[in-house]
């Protein structure tokens, strides 16, 4: 196995062993938080590259890193491939961290309108919109908005609304973003512009297809799930598609320059 390839596999596995250990202490140390956020430190730009949340997490794309970047490693030799999985890394940590920027921004503007003009239907879009459903207090909010629901004119339930708002934002700030898949991503599409008629299988869809189909494909795939930002989707898919475009243009320009000398 190429050196670089392998480091990095070694030292995700470590690490996650002393997240095993250590839990909670790892996360708000060493995981990706928003830029918002008071757990936020540069640091964790390289750091959650290397962290992952459990073992399926880990393993995928621990195999995705051997499948791929043992071959691409080879052809471009550990230098550039230190490099160029540096790059995504971070092309994913900035584009979360853009994404999260503009989400959290939009969610404060709607809590200052709240302020502003509180109504029972504003607190309703907000909550639609941005409480998380597996969170712990949400049946205790959705109690609350029916019991409000009866009584919309009722002042006496905006103070308690307010107060579940801040639980929200709190709860945006302090969730961190931790794994290699941004990039892993930049690894596949790498490996797609360089190999794009070798033919893989996705593990749950045996059927061979051509690399330069399946990885646009994917791509797609976590575009829509970004937008549609599903309930219960805890998948960074912004990330991912930040590691993605940093890895094409990587590529492209190794590729426009690859005939020049020095």
């Amino acid at each position: 196995m190429p050196p670089v390839i392998k480091n990095i596999m070694i030292i995700n596995v470590i690490v996650f062993a002393l997240t095993l250990m250590l839990g909670d202490y790892m996360f708000e140390h060493f995981g990706l938080f928003n830029i918002q956020s008071d757990f936020f430190r540069p640091h964790q730009l390289i750091t959650h590259m290397f962290m992952h949340a459990n073992f399926g997490h880990i393993f995928f794309n621990m195999f995705a890193v051997y499948m791929f970047g043992r071959v691409l490693e080879t052809v471009w030799g550990s230098k550039k491939m230190l490099i160029f999985y540096t790059v995504c890394g971070l092309g994913a940590a900035f584009t979360q961290l853009f994404v999260n920027y503009l989400q959290i921004s939009r969610l404060m503007a709607m809590i200052n309108e709240f302020d502003a003009s509180s109504t029972y239907t504003l607190f309703n879009n907000i909550i639609e919109k941005y409480a998380i459903k597996r969170a712990p207090g949400y049946n205790e909010i959705m109690n609350f908005m029916q019991s409000w629901f009866y009584n919309p004119d009722n002042t006496a339930y905006i103070p308690q609304a307010k107060i579940y708002l801040q639980d929200i934002v709190n709860s945006y700030l302090s969730v961190p973003t931790v794994g290699a898949s941004g990039a892993v991503f930049g690894l596949l599409i790498a490996f797609a512009m360089i190999f794009p008629d070798v033919e893989l299988m996705i593990i749950f869809f045996p059927v061979p297809i051509k690399a330069k189909y399946l990885v646009p494909v994917y791509a797609v795939i976590e575009l829509f799930f970004g937008v549609a930002n599903f309930q219960g989707d805890n998948v960074a898919h912004f990330a991912h598609l930040g590691g993605a475009l940093f890895g094409f243009f990587l590529v492209k320009y190794w590729k426009k320059n690859q005939f020049k000398i020095y």
